[in-house]
């Protein structure tokens, strides 16, 4: 975990807070453009299948950019890879802003997409250099800040949509405040550390304790993926509830995940990560199992909410046990982690939708209980390494 007592000098501490600047951005540049999906299909005239290829078009960027971002992170150190990606992601909620077609749409948000990407990687990758310096886990907070970003973005960008502010000056100006708070964060950070500058030879397979973690990735992404796309749906049409208490059940998700995450760093310091881990992973998967079983609106809902809480500390765990296995390629192993983090979130909502359309919607929402359940039982991979 930590290399020493002492407590942090002034630099760790001046990082700490570049680093809390790249997640609070990162998830604000996400809220920003979720919330004006409406808008943008409107002002198009995409149906939803359209829609569909735009938004699948940032998973890509994501994903095709964690390809090689990792390999710089652990070459030239993660501090500089966030300075252009930072703003690289900055920038690309311009050209969604201003496309008056499909094919500009699509191309700006494989751009905004590989910008995330970059920025998702590195900035895990700058925290576990951060957390070295202290003597106490901090790495689950900077996840729980991600969320608070998230509703700073979406929160602003419902004002504008309520005022009808039109989307290019709307991201126009988040693009310039983004972009700001991503240089002033920049500035904060680290220099890179011996081994993440000079080591290059190591092996570039994916290892099975990485491929193990990226398992536990995927299928906590798989879960809130579904959650997002689903939980209202299982409200609405299995329980029969009016579309005001269907929207319930994911805001009590999201909601626990991001409070529960402000006490995880206290959670994992007092137990250990494999403690936190497993229990998590109990409380997720009985919590919601149960909450479906009952077949009840308001045991649904609660179910949602444990299955939050127990969402909650797992992924930040997993990326810390990825990013501190070898701190010199820790850029590397939360790469491969990350992608296969993506893959979850992308193949939920659809695994779900099959299922169901073989069974019920109450039998497919069982895989990502079961799916925890899984975690729970893997935890050991999380155990930091001597």
């Amino acid at each position: 975990m930590s290399e020493t007592t002492e407590a942090p000098t002034v630099s760790a501490r001046r990082a700490r807070w570049g680093v809390i600047g790249y997640f609070v951005a990162t998830g604000a540049a996400l809220g920003t453009w979720t919330a004006r999906i409406p808008a943008i299909k409107r002002d198009l005239e995409l149906d939803d299948g359209q829609m569909t290829v735009a938004l699948f078009a940032i998973a890509v960027g994501s994903v095709l950019a964690m390809q090689f971002v990792g390999h710089l992170a652990d070459r030239f150190g993660s501090a500089r890879v966030l300075g252009p990606g930072g703003l690289v992601m900055a920038a690309g909620l311009l050209l969604p802003g201003y496309a008056g077609s499909l094919p500009v749409l699509v191309g700006g948000l494989v751009l905004f997409g590989a910008g995330h990407g970059v920025v998702d990687v590195a900035m895990n990758a700058h925290s576990m250099q951060v957390q070295r310096h202290y003597s106490r886990p901090i790495v689950i907070t900077f996840h729980a800040l991600f969320s608070i970003g998230g509703l700073l973005g979406s929160g602003a960008g419902a004002v504008a949509a309520q005022l009808d502010v039109p989307v290019p000056v709307h991201f126009t100006l988040a693009a310039v405040a983004l972009a700001v708070l991503v240089e002033a964060s920049r500035r904060r950070l680290l220099p890179a550390e011996p081994q993440e500058a000079a080591e290059q030879n190591r092996g570039r397979g994916i290892s099975p304790a990485i491929l193990l973690l990226g398992v536990l990735a995927f299928s906590c992404s798989l879960g809130e993926g579904s959650m997002a796309d689903w939980s209202p749906l299982y409200l609405h049409d299995e329980l029969r509830t009016s579309p005001a208490v269907a929207a319930i059940g994911y805001a009590v998700f999201s909601t626990m995940m991001a409070v529960c995450r402000f006490l995880g760093d206290r959670l994992v310091a007092r137990f250990g990560p494999v403690a936190l881990v497993r229990t998590c992973g109990l409380i997720a998967g009985i919590g919601m199992g149960a909450g479906l079983l009952a077949h009840h609106p308001v045991a649904a809902i609660v179910g949602f909410a444990l299955f939050g809480i127990g969402l909650s500390c797992i992924i930040p765990q997993v990326f810390s046990a990825a990013g501190t296995r070898d701190p010199a390629r820790a850029g590397r192993d939360l790469a491969q982690v990350s992608t296969l983090g993506y893959g979850g979130l992308l193949a939920g909502p659809v695994l779900i939708g099959v299922i169901t359309h073989w069974t019920d919607l109450t039998t497919a929402l069982t895989i990502p209980a079961a799916l925890a359940l899984v975690v729970a039982l893997a935890a050991p991979v999380v155990r930091p390494r001597p």
